[in-house]
């Protein structure tokens, strides 16, 4: 008896320190359902000794959930100990079901991974009585679609055209010149050349955001002294807005009030940048380059045309004359390589035009799309379904354990890692209760981060009824899977079928290539051809 005590009280001892240590961080949230735009809140806790060093997790998105903000760490003092409670703020802008993923709490240089959880996002109900209703419009007739291979043919002229032009380049100019000074035509020319030599130095992405916006604004700035008049590159912004409306009326520029508001709203943000050491986000840098961008051509379009026979050759010099036919001529040579490119792939064209790119290169998913289906059942409760390739018995991962469950059996086509993957799971169980379905789903997605570690699952759920009247859930999305030992991951798109009957439970999974046209079509194909047998 006193030895079995001691047995019972080691277990008990082993089992409180594994315990401990599996929950050394632990995970929460204040809820679990939210409508679209709304805050959820993420808490991370965890007790430490006073000379423990912990760091949590700082980023702008925690999978495909954006984080809003992320609030200053609270310390309690416990005796001898810290407690640490790190709280974000995190919300996402479209329906559908979401996971948080595990993230990596460093203790000690020693990462710690949370908990996962899912958070359903639902969308805000529009009241149809309140809209102004239109008529039902008149079915539109839909011009047959060319296809894609004329983007094959495209790019096969464009690398001709390429190859051709590198080869005439690097024969013609072997030894190095001096550059010559450029010389711009116009002043749009001039702009839009600097604004592409400015995106191509990565100069935010490099964390040079000041830089960045200084470039962006001389550039506009230049333009508007130069094609409008006004003195803009010694002027304070609200001197340059100012000044650019006064030209806009003496030059009868029709320029909208929502293009002076961005190029204001721009060279502000820059100010900012330059002055306050603002740190505007990567997709507000897009935006502002994009409103500087569109706000060049809106003022270039709005300058009045002047009738003056070659008024750009009146305006230039001898100098500035000659670097201009210079480009003329060069333009020219380009034409007329693309031509000669064009002439040497045109038996390649042909080809590809009448047989098609893949025929030459190969793709494997059109030739399963394209091949002989097989018709087929599969287990008990036998789901009949059509696949392009037969699926072979595979063992089911860690056996069957449940004592509640009659028989299981699963059949596979693929991997995740491959361009398609097909797997069914039958299990018939000793009693007749009900399983919920949606915990399934959720098992199922779960084991897709336990073993292939995903990230960003993207997932929405819909009610599905087969033709026999038996109801189930297709839950579907996107997800990315990484291969053990390696960090690059591949974006997949996946379906999970399950339904359930009275001492039954039937599941199908589907994967393949996000953006892959095929898998998505032998997804579909195979989706519509489920057929279920009901349980007697």
């Amino acid at each position: 008896m006193k030895n079995n005590t001691l047995y019972i009280l080691f277990f008990l001892f082993i089992g409180t320190f594994a315990f401990g240590q599996q929950k050394r961080v632990t995970t929460a949230v204040d809820s679990t359902k939210i409508k679209i735009g709304a805050q959820i809140n993420l808490t991370l806790k965890t007790s430490v000794d006073t000379l423990s060093n912990v760091v949590f997790p700082e980023s702008t998105n925690f999978g495909q959930l954006e984080v809003l903000e992320s609030y200053p760490t609270d310390t309690v003092k416990q005796k001898d100990r810290y407690l640490l409670t790190k709280r974000y703020g995190l919300t996402q802008f479209d329906s559908g079901k979401y996971m948080i993923p595990s993230l990596k709490v460093l203790i000690n240089d020693k990462p710690y991974s949370t908990d996962s959880i899912f958070v359903n996002v639902a969308g805000v109900k529009v009241d149809t009585l309140k809209q102004k209703m239109y008529d039902i419009k008149g079915i539109a007739e839909v011009k047959e679609s060319m296809g894609n291979w004329w983007k094959y043919l495209l790019g096969l002229l464009l690398l001709g055209g390429i190859g051709y032009l590198i080869y005439y380049f690097s024969k013609k100019y072997k030894k190095k010149e001096k550059p010559e000074e450029v010389v711009y035509a116009t002043p749009i020319e001039k702009a839009v050349t600097l604004l592409k030599n400015l995106e191509q130095k990565g100069l935010w992405q490099k964390g040079e955001v000041k830089n960045y916006y200084s470039e962006l604004t001389d550039i506009t700035r230049t333009y508007i002294e130069e094609e409008i008049q006004v003195p803009a590159m010694e002027s304070t912004t609200s001197e340059v807005i100012t000044g650019l409306r006064n030209a806009a009326v003496r030059k009868k520029m029709k320029i909208s009030q929502e293009t002076v508001d961005n190029l204001e709203r721009v060279l502000r943000q820059a100010d900012l940048v330059k002055f306050a050491k603002s740190k505007p986000l990567d997709f507000e840098i897009a935006e502002d380059r994009a409103k500087i961008e569109k706000t060049i051509f809106t003022l270039h379009k709005a300058i009045p045309e002047v009738e003056e026979e070659d008024e750009e050759l009146l305006l230039l010099d001898a100098q500035k004359k000659e670097l201009l036919l210079k480009k003329k001529r060069k333009r020219k040579i380009a034409i007329a390589t693309f031509a000669g490119a064009f002439l040497v792939v045109g038996t390649l064209t042909y080809f590809i035009t009448t047989r098609g790119l893949d025929a030459i290169l190969g793709n494997p998913t059109k030739e399963l799309y394209e091949g002989e289906w097989i018709k087929s059942d599969y287990g008990n409760p036998a789901v009949t379904i059509e696949t392009p390739k037969v699926l072979k018995r595979t063992k089911l991962p860690g056996g069957n354990k449940d004592m509640g469950i009659k028989e299981s059996q699963a059949f596979a086509y693929g991997t995740v890692f491959d361009e398609v993957m097909v797997n069914i799971s039958t299990t018939s169980f000793k009693d007749t209760l009900s399983r919920p379905l949606e915990k399934v789903v959720e098992k199922e997605i779960k084991s897709f981060e336990k073993q292939y570690k995903a990230k960003d699952v993207f997932v929405k759920q819909d009610q599905f009824d087969t033709k026999e009247g038996i109801s189930g859930i297709k839950a579907y999305g996107t997800m990315v899977v990484f291969k053990e030992d390696s960090d690059k991951g591949i974006k997949i798109g996946y379906e999970i079928m399950v339904f359930g009957q009275e001492g039954g439970l039937q599941e199908i999974i589907i994967t393949y290539r996000d953006n892959d046209e095929y898998g998505s079509k032998i997804s579909d194909r195979i989706v519509n051809s489920v057929e279920l047998k009901k349980v007697n």
